[in-house]
């Protein structure tokens, strides 16, 4: 990749990846205060405003590396986590579900706000303005598919980690919740670590969930 092609790259992606990784951390907020807790709410933290939830290294220099470097192929990224006092939920155990799973339904939401984006790109006439549009819609259905089925992995302590937690009976969620330190590594593992033709586990899992939404999102638009 030559340093045009460098710097189109970062350009196309560099808002949808933001937006993307920092109103999924917002989303959780404003779900754990409708369910009682404050906590985020106390620190500012509930708030449509990137810069409050930005992550120099996580949100910003991490994904649009391994974007370059995946070629748009894969994302990883995180922002400031948005403080969750569990036990101040009124229904901690139940609640904890609902809190979660508004990280992964904000991706999606903002995926189909990008088809919006895309079908408008496709309706006008090709120039300077529609054509970046169309292509940073692209990239912004593909981000969010991205971080909403990677989020969604039974892994703590991602999303979809603590939804399983919540769903499981109590003892068995106690045991579970003992893995979350082992979460990380095993994520790194899953991203990093080539199984079969160069591919790592998560393009496995990863490729068929995203390619399928992301062409059934474009022909929306198309």
């Amino acid at each position: 990749m030559d340093v045009t092609q460098l710097v189109q790259t970062v350009a196309i992606y560099a808002i949808p990846v933001l937006f993307a990784i920092t109103l999924h951390e917002a989303a959780h907020g404003y779900v754990a205060r409708y369910f009682g807790d404050m906590t985020a709410y106390a620190q500012g933290r509930i708030s449509l405003n990137p810069a409050r939830h930005i992550d120099v290294i996580g949100t910003i220099i991490i994904p649009l590396v391994i974007v370059v470097l995946s070629q748009g192929r894969f994302l990883f990224g995180w922002a400031k986590p948005v403080p969750v006092n569990y036990s101040a939920l009124r229904s901690p155990k139940r609640d904890m579900m609902w809190v979660a799973a508004a990280g992964p339904a904000s991706n999606l939401a903002m995926a189909l706000g990008w088809v919006v984006l895309l079908k408008l790109a496709m309706l006008l006439p090709d120039n300077f303005f529609s054509i970046p549009l169309r292509l940073m819609s692209e990239a912004g259905i593909l981000v969010n598919l991205i971080f909403m089925f990677l989020n969604l992995l039974p892994i703590l302590p991602l999303d979809g980690g603590r939804i399983l937690a919540s769903l499981l009976p109590s003892r068995l969620a106690w045991q579970y919740s003992k893995l979350e330190r082992w979460g990380l590594p095993l994520l790194l593992l899953l991203i990093v670590l080539p199984i079969a033709e160069g591919r790592t586990a998560i393009d496995f899992v990863l490729t068929p969930l995203v390619g399928t939404s992301a062409a059934m999102m474009r022909s929306i638009a198309y």
